[in-house]
């Protein structure tokens, strides 16, 4: 499940260094050169990749490591694409490749974190994501907190579920995959109008709601009582994902 793919890769190239000068044509001006050639193409690879035009981000990964064979974001990167194709040993090779090359990247941990822990290995993803927070220059730690939390939450811990969304919250309150993971949380609780008010919060910054936002939404404002509210988001649905594992938890009831 990739609700938030831009937050993956939203701060991943911050890492990427930049050489020193030197005169033309001297070989630490070569090195300059192919970094920058890298760092460009796998600036593209990541902009195909939230337009999910994978085939593309493939190729534009490959122009970055022609270039440099040792640009370690053209290795995250290509494990996220690797990862949306469900090529999982693929890109748990690239993503270890690319700890090999840079192992002070918090990006790097965060998204290898998120792929561990989307395929079930929980324990390894929070060791990934507690390495990204170690680093004390990380820029971005509510991405690696947040996405934390939801591991929590998916291996049963519900205390420190509670405790990294909300530090999330603290560093960025308006964090849509925060407020989406402290909803879900808090309906799994019981904690019905704290769920209501998360999402009323998170739904304010979404443009679009999939099936499962949706979905969720539904079982909090049945839970409140609130029926116009629960007969929209359940018409939007409906309409929206007529197909859908959820809209045929919501015909049975459930």
């Amino acid at each position: 499940m990739n609700l938030f793919k831009l937050f993956l890769i939203v701060s991943f190239l911050t890492g990427c260094a930049s050489a020193g000068g030197g005169s033309e044509g001297t070989p630490q001006q070569d090195t300059t050169r192919a970094q920058a050639i890298a760092r460009i193409h796998t600036e593209l690879a990541a902009s195909y990749f939230e337009r999910s035009q994978y085939g593309v981000a493939l190729q534009e990964v490959g122009v970055a490591l022609q270039a440099n064979s040792d640009f370690a974001p053209a290795y995250n990167m290509r494990a996220l694409i690797r990862m949306a194709l469900h090529e999982d040993d693929k890109a748990d090779e690239d993503f270890q490749h690319s700890l090999k090359l840079d192992g002070t990247s918090s990006d790097t941990h965060n998204n290898y974190g998120w792929f561990l822990c989307q395929r079930g290995h929980t324990k390894e993803a929070i060791k990934q994501y507690q390495a990204a927070l170690d680093n004390p220059l990380y820029a971005t730690p509510e991405l690696a907190y947040a996405n934390m939390g939801m591991c929590y939450k998916k291996a049963g811990s519900m205390k420190e579920a509670e405790s990294n969304l909300q530090r999330a919250l603290v560093l960025h309150p308006d964090m849509p995959n925060a407020l989406y993971g402290l909803a879900d949380l808090s309906y799994s609780k019981g904690d019905f109008a704290a769920a209501k008010s998360y999402f009323r919060r998170f739904s304010q910054g979404a443009s679009d709601l999939n099936a499962e936002q949706l979905w969720l939404a539904v079982r909090i404002e049945r839970k409140m009582h609130d029926l116009n509210s629960e007969a929209s988001y359940a018409l939007q649905l409906r309409k929206n994902f007529p197909d859908s594992r959820e809209v045929q938890l919501m015909f049975q009831g459930q």
